[in-house]
């Protein structure tokens, strides 16, 4: 087995053409959120992979093998829930009070413009649906928000300590103020009593 310990992420660096000749390895997010999991790559290969820990791998990343071959990793598809704001009825401010309630579920979720997605769990597509959002079992790639705290998808050359001149003092009049959500906005809103199946 060969083993791969390195990462770059969307192979940042390296020339298109290397990236073009490179191994392939197809993952879906169950396996991509895990930092050590092994695999085999498109050229038949058994891969181990062994990163630090806590290191999730995003489709366009590129793992070096020990020998110094390259392996680009490709999401696959997957089984997600799409949602989307219901054109008829809602506004795309729906899809901000469906992250909100998502994330305070601690919910993995892939945040698009136009979209969300998390993984299949028929609770909470009820749950959505009910806040007049529109729910599609789909199979796509997966790639959900790695969080505030989590590894950053880019660099701020050198570390981020948020020391910056500006103030970021809640209690003065000067800086910006806490969002504050009112509760209209966080309750679902009637239609007139019309089902909202869709």
């Amino acid at each position: 087995m060969l083993t791969a310990n390195k990462l770059m992420p969307q192979g940042r660096g390296l020339a298109p053409v290397l990236l073009k000749r490179a191994a392939t390895i197809e993952l879906d997010w169950d396996v991509r959120q895990k930092s050590r999991f092994d695999a085999t790559d498109s050229q038949g290969r058994q891969i181990g992979v062994f990163l630090p820990r806590g290191t999730a791998v995003r489709g366009g990343d590129v793992l070096v093998a020990e020998d110094g071959s390259l392996i680009r990793v490709i999401a696959a598809p997957q089984p997600v829930l799409r949602i989307t704001h219901c054109t008829a009825h809602g506004t795309p401010f729906d899809l901000t009070r469906a992250a909100y309630h998502l994330g305070n579920r601690h919910v993995p979720i892939e945040l698009k413009p136009d979209h969300l997605k998390i993984e299949p769990d028929h609770v909470l597509a009820d749950m959505l649906r009910s806040m007049h959002l529109i729910v599609v079992a789909v199979e796509e790639a997966f790639e959900p928000e790695g969080g505030a705290y989590g590894s950053h998808e880019h660099s701020h050359g050198g570390s981020h300590s948020h020391d910056h001149a500006h103030d970021h003092s809640h209690g003065s009049s000067k800086g910006p103020k806490p969002l504050v959500l009112a509760p209209e906005l966080l309750d679902a809103h009637d239609h007139g009593g019309h089902g909202h199946s869709h």
